[in-house]
């Protein structure tokens, strides 16, 4: 019998070490991922991770020994506005976090409580209005809040569409309103800020429609359970729009927290305005610039100063109709207006900021690339100011109709979306040019848009061939817009002058 015996003891032996191995390897690539390698870490930060119980501790003290190294103690990296808690952001240097000097709403961070709440941000763009519900966790008052997550919604027309109509367009915030009501739970109604800033759409208006547009949606905040802010219904104005989207952007990447101070730069292209926006490494891009295209910013004890400017009229749509010679026109009940840059066959009525258009190919003429690249010349040179640096090797990330006509021309895939150089742009909008029939299904716009996109960046920007840009919709899970930087600006003053 005692053969049996000394065989189970040696199992059980066997077994309690095989279990042991397996919880230590676990503990190792939980606690020491690849990534950490490579990242520095402040010495104060709070740990993000789940505390794990240690697995060898529970194992009996007479197991052998398992060859798995013990895990180096890393500290961890603090969450600031992180959108993921799987994504890891570079870790900050210690700072003290920049003064609230607006005042939130009652109950906005308790002292000693993990507070969640909520900002509602409504973008009114020239051709859609986006609701952006953001929520935030504090888990002590003296840190930044964490971005928990989005939801993101929108409905078209914009709002200039209402031009005439303001109660209509009162009724499309008041539908994204009752998604709000959905998704913020009932108790934190009173205390959630809700505000809308609308864009080049209304900027294009008369201002007595715009400011009627805009009296109609504060009704519809009054009539909201929701914490209506003074001025939470404005226009905002085309510098902050490209300074808050380029705060959004280098937000999510990480780069706000790297001790490199390295950023990228952002291209946005809406329907009625387009923006540029980096952070200058050289002293002659800010002295050579116009004076109004520096902005200065104040974010975590820094001052950042900008190269920023917004081109009213030389958003995609608006492009639209100068490159056909219709925007600012008369005689709209009868002029057709025509362009090399569409079908030859194509005639359709064009609807843009609430005014209807008839445009056309030129049946007996000639389209293709060239030809449209003449006219769309017309919508940029001269017009578009070329900072020095944009020649260098900065990295810009492009969004909005950017983005959406290279995954409409099959230059990106639109789940992933892609890092191009400005020469793959200029290729596609070749290919799609002298292929319109094959397009036309698409987008019968198509070439105009590529066209003018390249014109843009070369003629206007002044980009090389070889500039890097990256096109995205969003950026951990999180839409690439001035929304969240405009949020934050709310919760903590970035003082943008």
């Amino acid at each position: 019998m005692a053969a049996p015996s000394l065989l189970l003891a040696l199992s059980v032996w066997l077994v309690a070490g095989s279990l042991t191995a397996e919880a230590t390897y676990y503990r190792h690539h939980r606690y020491v991922p690849h990534f950490y390698r490579y990242r520095e870490h402040a010495a104060n930060a709070e740990n993000q991770l789940p505390e794990v119980s240690n697995p060898v501790a529970a194992a009996p003290q007479h197991v052998p020994e398992v060859f798995h190294p013990a895990p180096e103690v890393i500290p961890p990296i603090p969450e600031a506005f992180h959108p993921v808690p799987e994504v890891v952001h570079p870790a900050p240097e210690p700072y003290r976090p920049p003064t609230v000097r607006r005042r939130a709403p009652d109950g906005f961070s308790p002292v000693g409580t993990v507070r969640v709440f909520y900002g509602v941000m409504f973008d009114a763009g020239s051709t859609g209005t986006r609701i952006h519900i953001y929520r935030f966790v504090q888990k002590d008052p003296i840190e930044l809040p964490v971005l928990d997550n989005e939801l993101y919604h929108a409905v078209k027309p914009g709002l200039s569409a209402y031009k005439d109509n303001p109660e209509e367009g009162g009724n499309s915030v008041r539908q994204l309103l009752k998604i709000a009501k959905k998704t913020v739970p009932e108790e934190e109604w009173r205390r959630t800020p809700v505000i809308l800033k609308a864009t080049a759409g209304l900027r294009l208006l008369p201002e007595d429609k715009a400011d009627t547009l805009l009296k109609e949606v504060r009704g519809v905040f009054d009539e909201s359970p929701f914490f209506v802010p003074n001025n939470s219904v404005t226009i905002m104005n085309g510098k902050n729009e490209g300074v808050l989207a380029w705060v959004t952007v280098n937000f999510l990447t990480g780069h706000l927290y790297s001790n490199t101070r390295r950023t990228v730069g952002i291209l946005d292209l809406g329907g009625g305005s387009t923006q540029i926006t980096f952070l200058p490494k050289s002293r002659k891009t800010i002295q050579a610039a116009p004076s109004t295209y520096i902005a200065r910013m104040n974010l975590f004890n820094h001052t950042y100063q900008l190269y920023t400017h917004s081109y009213l009229g030389n958003g995609l749509y608006a492009a639209r109709l100068a490159t056909l010679g219709a925007l600012g026109a008369d005689g709209l009940d009868w002029k057709i207006f025509t362009s090399s840059c569409l079908p030859k066959k194509f005639r359709e009525d064009v609807t843009f900021g609430g005014t209807t258009y008839k445009v056309s190919g030129i049946p007996d003429g000639y389209a293709g690339y060239k030809l449209c690249y003449y006219e769309v010349m017309k919508v940029v040179k001269g017009i578009v100011h070329q900072p020095l640096e944009v020649k260098g090797s900065s990295v810009f990330y492009a969004f909005s109709y950017y983005y959406d006509r290279a995954v409409e021309s099959g230059l990106i895939d639109r789940s992933r979306g892609g890092t191009v150089e400005v020469r793959d742009i200029k290729k596609k909008a070749k290919e799609v040019c002298n292929k319109m029939t094959k397009y036309r299904a698409i987008s019968p716009f198509l070439c105009m848009d590529m066209t003018y996109i390249t014109c843009l960046l070369k003629e206007g920007f002044g980009f090389k061939d070889s500039t890097v840009l990256q096109l995205a919709k969003k950026v951990n899970n999180v839409e690439t817009s001035w929304a969240l930087g405009a949020t934050f600006d709310y919760f903590r003053n970035l003082a943008i002058e």
